[in-house]
């Protein structure tokens, strides 16, 4: 069984997983957002293939704690994926910065501008599931 995060965004969702030993988190894929019918089929394929029984859902507080706007549309999707995989344990993730840190890793690997914009929710899902991984050690 492996664990699942998800930058959830609105128009991309960015996904990584873990691999078996729960120790090493990879990027799969960006969702491009269509609709949340859609969102939740492509999830299905993906928790199904790689053999999901955690998610870890990136929780976007603001710089000072507190929880804004985001946070409520994160914590909406995650109750569509709750009763839409009710099986699988969820966890929220505080992931301020994620964004920025990836960022930063793919100007440091001399990422192109446009090449990053296609890959820089995937990172993100990333270093969430990396930080909750190493966490759980």
């Amino acid at each position: 069984m492996k664990i699942m995060a998800l930058d959830v965004g609105d128009r991309t969702i960015g996904i990584a997983i873990s691999d078996a030993t729960k120790m090493i988190a990879q990027g799969i894929e960006v969702i491009r957002r269509v609709g949340n019918v859609k969102d939740l089929a492509r999830l299905a394929e993906l928790i199904s293939e790689y053999d999901v029984s955690e998610i870890v859902v990136g929780y976007p507080k603001n710089m000072n704690g507190s929880i804004g706007e985001r946070c409520v549309i994160v914590e909406k999707f995650t109750e569509l994926l709750k009763n839409a995989f009710p099986q699988i344990k969820y966890h929220y993730w505080d992931e301020r910065l994620s964004t920025m840190e990836a960022q930063k890793i793919l100007i440091s690997s001399d990422v192109r501008r446009d090449k990053r914009k296609k890959v820089i929710d995937k990172m993100a899902a990333v270093i969430i599931l990396q930080g909750y991984l190493d966490r759980q050690l």
